[in-house]
């Protein structure tokens, strides 16, 4: 361990630990300080397999239980603002008791440090646990760790029967996520000077009809393994034109889909495709869902354990990268995803407590 790297005291309490982890800022692409601490703390147990694939750590038993399951959460954080408040954290009186305050309390540390937590305190789990501390989640999915360890040793996690990610879900279960298609919508006209219209053709006009099929559309809810997926398909941009005074010759309306986790990328692409048929449409950007597999027996003690109820995770997260691998997952941990990223965001200390609760009834 470098002279410089951080200690982490894993014995201290979750919201201590939280705060810790906090103030050592890791933003995306920059954790390399945090994950040398993480990978210290692991090793120093002395009863875990730990491997490190750039900044992602990996730590594993190997006590030949029945089952295994993965415990993931991400190291990195979007980027500080200006406000000197956002760093170093502090804890403050809440409406409903103490909150701690600054980058990553919720997106997503205090997951991690719920993770370290139960690693520290579950020296021999009723299951094995695959723990993956893991880097640049908030930034392009090229580096993602959880992909770099799909492409460079998948078998570090696929074997696991079941997988919970540590994202902020205000401390309640999400199963699955849902799938996300971005796609562009292009119509083409002729340009020509706006004070002589008859000369051209307005692509920006022919775009109505796109947005009209839009308004019209009645986006389905389907049930997966028990759970309600709302589907959602909506323009998220439009541009046309390159000056006030000319006919605009190409407009294009980006559309996403959001589509349930029983639908695979052909599908969900093929239903856009029949939405806007007639229509110049390139795919810009297709990520399938994750089913929560609640009817298998490691997923069903999960939620058990939890005694919390079950709702369906109606955005995209890196569950997807589990389910691509064959391993069932859902999200469960402390934070309002709602002030992930925000100038405020805090979390309840409660939160913090309640999650590492809930993990050790389930593992210990």
């Amino acid at each position: 361990m470098a002279a410089s790297t951080p200690t982490l005291d894993l014995g201290t309490d979750v919201t201590s630990l939280t705060a810790t982890l906090c103030d050592i800022p890791s933003v995306s692409l920059e954790e390399g300080v945090l994950a040398d601490a993480v990978e210290a703390a692991v090793r120093a147990s002395g009863r875990l397999a730990v491997t490190r694939i750039g900044n992602t750590v990996l730590a594993r038993t190997e006590l030949g239980r029945a089952e295994r399951v993965v415990l993931a959460g991400h190291l990195d954080t979007v980027p500080l603002t200006s406000d000197p408040a956002n760093l170093p954290t502090r804890r403050v009186p809440g409406a409903d008791g103490d909150v701690l305050w600054g980058r990553g309390t919720v997106d997503m540390k205090g997951g991690v440090a719920v993770m370290l937590r139960v690693l520290h305190e579950v020296a021999e789990p009723s299951r094995d646990v695959t723990y993956v501390f893991y880097e640049a989640e908030e930034i392009d999915s090229a580096y993602n760790g959880l992909l770099h360890v799909q492409q460079q040793d998948p078998g570090l996690v696929d074997d696991a029967d079941f997988a919970v990610l540590l994202e902020p879900t205000d401390a309640r279960v999400e199963g699955g996520c849902k799938g996300t298609l971005r796609a562009e919508v292009t119509t083409k006209g002729v340009a020509a000077h706006s004070a002589r219209p008859w000369k051209g053709h307005n692509a920006v006009h022919d775009a109505a009809e796109v947005l009209a099929r839009l308004v019209a559309y009645r986006p389905e809810t389907l049930e997966v393994d028990g759970l309600e997926y709302h589907e959602a398909l909506n323009a998220v941009r439009v541009e046309g034109g390159i000056a006030g005074n000319v006919i605009p010759d190409r407009c294009t309306v980006t559309v996403n889909y959001r589509y349930a986790p029983s639908r695979d990328a052909d599908e969900a692409e093929a239903h856009v495709r029949e939405v806007f048929d007639g229509f110049d449409l390139v795919v810009r950007d297709n990520a399938p869902g994750a089913r929560p597999g609640l009817h298998l027996p490691a997923a069903r003690t999960f939620v058990e354990a939890l005694d919390l109820p079950v709702l369906a995770k109606q955005g995209w997260t890196d569950v997807a990268r589990f389910s691509a691998m064959g391993v069932p997952a859902v999200n469960f941990g402390p934070g309002d995803p709602n002030l992930a990223h925000m100038d405020d965001e805090q979390c309840p200390v409660a939160q913090y407590a309640r999650c590492e609760a809930a993990l050790l009834r389930w593992l210990g």
